[in-house]
C-alpha cells in the first residue's frame, strides 16, 4: 500500500472499506476497487520484460465502486457502477501520447456516431487531473436543461510515474534499462445518463437509432373486418422480417441489421402501444391500419420531433420500406446530433477576464488556452 499512496489518496473520499467479515474484525481493511491500476500493474511488471514486449494494451469491462455521499443520481454519479478501460505501456512518452489521443478520439466518436453526443475535448487542469497521472485529457458533453457540462469520458497519459512505482521496465534496444511510459483511459455508464438528459422530452426517453434496443416498432391498427385484420397482422410480420434483412451503416463501426418489433397484444390498444413505445423513445413507429393496407403502405411516426408544433406523421409505400426506413434512421441520427450541437453552441460564451466570467449565469463557457501536452 505504500507504493500506490499518493494514488489511493487521490481516490480517499470515495473509496469504501471492508472492515468486518461477519461478527470478526479484519487484520487489514480491505478497498474495494476503486480504480484498477494498483490491481494490474504488478502483473505489467512481471510480463514486460523487454521491448519486443511493448507496446502491451489491455482492454476490460469491469464495475468499480465509489462511494459517492454527494447526491448520487443513477447513471451520472453512482456508488458502483460498469466502465470500460484501457490500460497500456510503451517504449517511450510520444508513443504513449499518441496512444492517449487515439483514445480520445474513440470516444468523441462513439458520443457522435452512437448516440448522437457532441463533445468538446481537452486536457484537464492540474487539479482535476488522474490522481498520480502526468496529464488527463477529456471529452466533455453539454447538458442545455441546467446549462452545465458533464465529463463523458477521460483517457491519461500516466507518464513513467506508475512505471516507477510498480518497477515496470524493459530493456531497450541499446540494453539500457528503461521505465515503461503508460496510459489508462475509461468510458461508463453515465454516457447513458448523458445521452438521456441531452435527447429526452416530457413525454420520456428519445433514443439515438444507432444504439435504441428496438428501432422500429410496427403498430397494427385493427378494424372492424376481422378477416382483414388477420391479413394486417400478418403483413405486419412480413414487414418486420424484410427491414430485418436491412443493415443500418454507421461511419467508423460497420453495419448493424435494422432491429424490429410487432405488438400485437390484443390487450390493448393501438392508443397505449403509441405511448407505450413512445415514452421508451423507439425511433420510429409504423402503423398499419385498413386504410393503409389497401393502399400497400404504412403511416410513419418519429419519437426525436413529436413535441415539435410542426410535428407530422407521413405514408410510405411498402416497396419504399427497404430503402427509405435505413434513409430515415440515419436523417434522425444527423438531426439529433445537430439539434444538440446547435443548444450547445448557443450557449458557449468565451470569456477573457474574471469581471466578464462572474457576471456571466447558468451559461457553458469555454476558456482559451494554450497547452505543449498535446
Amino acid at each position: 500500500m505504500t507504493k500506490e499512496k499518493d494514488h489511493v489518496e487521490g481516490f480517499a473520499p470515495e473509496v469504501a472499506w471492508v472492515t468486518k467479515a461477519g461478527d470478526s474484525d479484519l487484520a487489514k481493511p480491505i478497498a474495494i476497487r476503486p480504480t484498477s491500476e494498483t490491481i494490474m500493474y504488478p502483473a505489467f511488471a512481471k510480463w514486460i520484460r523487454s521491448h519486443r514486449d511493448l507496446p502491451l494494451k489491455l482492454n476490460q469491462w469491469t464495475s468499480v465502486v465509489r462511494w459517492e455521499f454527494k447526491y448520487p443520481t443513477p447513471f451520472i454519479r453512482t456508488r458502483e457502477f460498469l466502465w470500460q478501460e484501457g490500460h497500456t505501456a510503451h517504449a517511450s512518452m510520444e508513443c504513449a501520447e499518441n496512444m492517449v489521443m487515439d483514445a480520445l478520439n474513440i470516444y468523441e466518436k462513439t458520443y457522435n456516431e452512437l448516440l448522437a453526443v457532441p463533445v468538446v475535448k481537452g486536457v484537464k487542469s492540474e487539479k482535476e487531473k488522474f490522481a498520480g497521472g502526468y496529464m488527463t485529457t477529456t471529452v466533455e458533453a453539454f447538458i442545455p436543461t441546467n446549462g452545465r457540462a458533464v465529463q463523458g469520458a477521460t483517457s491519461h497519459h500516466l507518464g513513467q510515474n506508475f512505471s516507477k512505482m510498480f518497477n515496470i521496465q524493459f530493456e531497450g534496444e541499446t540494453g539500457k534499462k528503461e521505465f515503461a511510459s503508460q496510459t489508462s483511459w475509461g468510458f461508463t455508464t453515465r454516457s447513458i445518463g448523458t445521452m438521456i438528459m441531452i435527447h429526452g422530452d416530457q413525454k420520456g426517453l428519445v433514443l439515438p437509432p444507432r444504439v435504441a434496443e428496438k428501432q422500429v416498432v410496427i403498430v397494427p391498427v385493427p378494424g372492424k373486418n376481422k378477416d382483414k385484420t388477420a391479413e394486417m397482422f400478418k403483413k405486419c410480420h412480413e414487414l418486420k422480417k424484410q427491414l430485418e434483412e436491412c443493415e443500418l451503416k454507421i461511419p467508423g463501426f460497420g453495419s448493424v441489421p435494422i432491429r424490429v418489433q410487432v405488438d400485437d397484444r390484443d390487450k390493448y390498444n393501438p392508443g397505449y402501444k403509441y405511448n407505450h413505445w413512445e415514452l421508451r423513445g423507439v425511433p420510429v413507429r409504423l402503423e398499419l391500419g385498413e386504410r393503409d393496407f389497401d393502399s400497400e403502405s404504412v403511416f410513419v411516426a418519429t419519437r426525436y420531433n413529436n413535441s415539435d408544433k410542426d410535428y407530422k406523421k407521413f405514408s410510405m409505400k411498402w416497396s419504399e420500406l427497404e430503402k427509405g426506413i435505413p434513409e430515415l434512421l440515419d436523417d434522425i441520427h444527423n438531426k439529433m446530433l445537430q439539434k444538440a450541437v446547435d443548444k450547445r453552441d448557443e450557449s458557449i460564451v468565451v470569456v477573457s477576464s474574471l469581471s466578464s466570467l462572474f457576471s456571466l449565469k447558468n451559461t457553458f463557457s469555454l476558456f482559451s488556452f494554450k497547452t505543449n501536452s498535446i
